[in-house]
């Protein structure tokens, strides 16, 4: 009889080690109509994600040390006669309203809406937006337009969080009247590289959680394992889970 016991404490114990060390894997699909649902939302509920523009010690002077308004002049940066008038007397400072030299997301512009999209085995991003840029004697400008990004993912494995960087391809601009669409292209371009990454997509703790089971407590998945690929116009992230029993 002893030895019976034993034999099933021992089975018992056994099991429970076996339970504790169970592992699975669940995979979660975000496609493009998941996304484009999600930023209707966001756009909707929300006002448009905003940003300062960006500005390195070369965009307020040039290269050889002239100042950026001698550099724009000397590239085809000219005032536009017709549009300011030759005897307009410039505004004085009280006059000037002021001018927040900012980018904007916007939902859509010229018909390219902000969106993530799956081609190639890769995930590319239009970003539409507008904004304000204030050059040196010329006055407050506004513009709009998209830039056209690729977003890549790896795991941080320090803070336990898929992530995305985003890297400008392209920049479409609109708005500017031609005044000085290659400083602003630049502006536009570092600005989204170092103020909205990176992008945090999914982070391990949200997809842990706790299973009550009926007459028998509860069971925690801990997700202890992440992965992701990209394939059939979708972005397929794999969670490796633990399973644990909760006292």
């Amino acid at each position: 009889m002893k030895k019976r016991i034993l034999t099933l404490v021992l089975t018992v114990i056994s099991f429970v080690s076996f339970a504790r060390a169970q592992t699975a894997e669940v995979t979660i699909q975000l496609n493009e109509p998941f996304f484009d649902a999600l930023l209707d939302a966001v756009f909707k509920s929300s006002s448009p994600l905003e940003f300062p523009l960006v500005f390195g010690q070369e965009d307020r002077k040039g290269g050889n040390g002239k100042s950026l308004f001698s550099s724009l002049n000397n590239s085809g940066f000219q005032m536009a006669r017709s549009s300011f008038g030759e005897n307009q007397k410039p505004k004085t400072k009280s006059q000037t309203p002021p001018c927040n030299e900012t980018i904007k997301l916007q939902r859509e512009i010229d018909g390219v809406r902000t969106a993530v999209r799956f081609r190639e085995n890769r995930i590319y991003a239009p970003i539409a937006f507008s904004g304000n840029y204030n050059p040196p004697l010329i006055g407050c400008i506004g513009f709009s337009g998209w830039a056209e990004t690729n977003v890549e993912l790896e795991f941080d494995r320090e803070r336990q969080t898929l992530i995305g960087r985003a890297k400008v391809l392209n920049v479409q601009l609109s708005g500017t009247r031609g005044i000085g669409s290659a400083i602003v292209t630049k502006l536009v371009q570092s600005s989204i590289d170092k103020k909205i990454n990176p992008i945090n997509i999914l982070p391990m703790d949200k997809v842990s959680f706790v299973v009550p089971i009926q007459n028998a407590g509860s069971l925690r998945m801990k997700a202890v394992g992440m992965r992701h690929e990209i394939a059939g116009g979708a972005l397929n992230v794999r969670i490796v889970y633990e399973f644990l029993k909760v006292d």
